[in-house]
């Protein structure tokens, strides 16, 4: 488990460390908060998930959580590691709405065992140290059509999401309460403050 105070040392190939996850519970912000990086210059992969929803509701397809998680969850790694090796860090920062380690974390909690793949492919698609988590927040809650669990289930989910990073290797850095511009600026100062890259782009 890495250290708070952790500091990159040097490396070659691509920068890891410039690219950086956004996790937590379903609804807390977490769309609205990429939308405020991209605007901002940010590289940004939307979450797979609700692509994936998005795109077998419109195919008709079965891949999704209420009729087959096992599949969905399939294509949820397939779909971050897709983004982690499309990602272009050394060009600058990039951000991740999830990545596979949300997936497995989901998957960890059905019936079925995990399959090994998927634990190397956390061991092999690595992120920046850090990764931020938005808390539960009820006000901002809602569910539709891609989110039909409710508040409480999504509460449980930030749970465990809270529990898997650490355990792979990140330092959870839970996003304050507070609007999407201030949150923000937030990530900004809190990487610059670890000097894991410049704020600027």
């Amino acid at each position: 488990m890495i250290e708070d105070d952790y500091r990159p040392g040097s490396k070659s190939g691509r920068d890891t460390d410039r690219m950086i996850v956004i996790s937590g519970c379903s609804g807390g912000g977490k769309s609205t908060l990429m939308a405020e990086l991209a605007q901002r210059g940010y590289a940004t992969f939307a979450e797979p998930g609700r692509q994936i929803v998005r795109e077998q509701q419109l195919i008709g397809g079965t891949s999704v959580p209420w009729d087959d998680m096992a599949g969905f969850l399939e294509q949820c790694v397939i779909r971050a590691i897709h983004f982690h090796t499309l990602a272009q860090p050394n060009a600058g920062p990039v951000f991740f709405d999830r990545s596979m380690i949300d997936a497995v974390a989901a998957f960890e909690t059905t019936q079925s065992p995990v399959p090994s793949c998927y634990y190397r492919a956390i061991d092999r698609c690595r992120y920046a140290p850090i990764v931020f988590l938005a808390p539960p927040w009820e006000e901002l809650f809602l569910s539709d059509r891609e989110r039909q669990h409710d508040f409480e289930a999504a509460a449980g989910e930030y749970e465990r999401l809270a529990e898997a990073y650490p355990r792979h290797g990140y330092l959870p850095v839970i996003l304050p309460r507070i609007t999407v511009t201030e949150r923000a600026d937030f990530i900004e100062q809190e990487l610059k403050r670890r000097r894991l890259w410049p704020a600027a782009v």
